[in-house]
């Protein structure tokens, strides 16, 4: 495959689970995709978090059958590089890495948004393990937060509804706050009598506390289920969910005008309807013309129409992508 694949784009999408990498000719023809573990650099360290980068773009490769060589493009949109220094500095790590001659590094926000708006602009808010959410008007200008945590104003994702779990649940437990099936569930969840006994588990070491981020299903089971105490949590979100994407809509000039607004990552693409109800709520409220989409198609198929657009590809090629894509 490789004599008839030269003159190639490769698409990176990385999340804090998984990092996927896809080949696709100029053309549009997808040439293999690669999956590995999760792009984390403030946990493993940045070195090796490129590391894992690259080695699953060198799979990729491989399985196409292509050489760097041939390489037009690296496009990588990635969870975790949230500031536009985290940007440039990753473009010189995987340029040195020699994988392509010219890169381009931005926040994984950007993909979900080129995968799945029809005219390429619009909202997109990411809900996986954190949150995030980033813009592109019709003349190209962007708007995005920093996104680093509770300490530049974020809130929600997985990892908060996990978090959000262990909390109420203990304080049902102890007398501090209302009761809550959380209670139960967190325990059952963790194979221990007491809600507390998680926390405590995770202060001695027994418990890795990246498992807290598995509670966010265990918190939407129980708000399902009509527990007022994860139903106020899941309400939240929603209101998070909505308050990103309405304000980035305004501060682009959008909210009176018709613009998809993307919905990704793992909460929000599960399509929980308790959530997605009081999601489509507040944006009637806050952003009335938007137009919420939830896309079937992954980022990493955004990851590529952008590695496409920077080689200037027809639009044939964009189409030739879309119907052909495969998921990892």
């Amino acid at each position: 495959m490789a004599g008839a694949a030269r003159g190639v784009v490769v698409a990176v999408d990385g999340g804090n689970s998984k990092t996927d990498a896809a080949v696709a000719a100029v053309g549009g023809e997808l040439l293999a995709t690669a999956r590995g573990d999760g792009f984390r650099p403030r946990t493993t360290g940045l070195t090796a978090a490129v590391d894992t980068l690259a080695g699953v773009a060198r799979d990729a490769l491989a399985r196409a059958g292509v050489s760097p060589a041939d390489v037009a493009h690296l496009a990588a949109y990635m969870a975790n590089v949230d500031l536009p220094g985290e940007e440039e500095r990753l473009e010189k790590l995987l340029l040195a890495r020699g994988l392509a001659p010219s890169v381009t590094v931005g926040n994984d926000t950007f993909a979900l948004l080129r995968s799945a708006a029809g005219e390429g602009w619009g909202v997109a808010v990411v809900c996986g393990a954190g949150i995030n959410c980033a813009g592109v008007a019709p003349d190209g200008r962007t708007a995005r937060f920093p996104s680093l945590g509770p300490h530049t104003g974020d809130w929600g994702g997985g990892g908060e509804l996990g978090r959000a779990a262990l909390w109420h649940g203990i304080r049902g437990e102890d007398g501090r706050g209302p009761r809550t099936a959380l209670t139960a569930a967190v325990a059952a969840h963790f194979g221990v009598e007491r809600a507390v006994d998680v926390g405590v588990g995770i202060h001695l070491g027994e418990f890795d506390e990246g498992r807290v981020n598995d509670l966010s299903p265990v918190l939407l089971d129980a708000a399902e289920a009509g527990d007022e105490v994860a139903r106020a949590v899941v309400l939240r979100l929603a209101e998070e969910v909505a308050i990103l994407g309405s304000v980035v809509l305004r501060r682009l000039g959008l909210l009176d005008a018709p613009a998809d607004v993307v919905l990704g990552g793992g909460v929000l693409r599960a399509r929980r309807p308790l959530l997605m109800d009081a999601v489509s709520e507040r944006y009637a409220d806050l952003a009335p013309r938007a137009r919420l989409l939830v896309p079937e198609e992954p980022p990493l198929l955004g990851a590529a129409l952008l590695g496409l657009d920077h080689v200037a590809a027809p639009s044939s090629a964009h189409n030739t992508l879309r119907a052909t894509f495969r998921y990892p």
